[in-house]
């Protein structure tokens, strides 16, 4: 275990950010699932906004990395193009 003080602080910041990323990350795999789920073209539209924010939150906090961000967005905005 730690023994500064300043590195025990550490420790408590980074569990405090773990939970907090693994809370964001996991919602937005939910949100992804959702929308995949999706069959009506005009509401997977307006979904689509909502999830690719809520990817991007997740590349400017360092949750994921940026390509994986544009990766997922391409691949659900080519998924919502096939939609009828």
């Amino acid at each position: 275990m730690a023994n500064h003080k300043a590195t025990k602080k550490d420790v408590r910041q980074s569990k405090k950010r773990n939970e907090r990323n693994r809370y964001y990350g996991k919602t937005t795999r939910n949100a992804i699932r959702d929308l995949k789920a999706i069959s009506d073209k005009a509401q997977a539209e307006k979904e689509l906004s909502d999830v690719a924010s809520m990817i991007d939150k997740l590349a400017k906090r360092n949750v994921i990395h940026k390509n994986k961000a544009a990766n997922l967005k391409s691949k659900l905005a080519k998924k919502i193009a096939t939609l009828a």
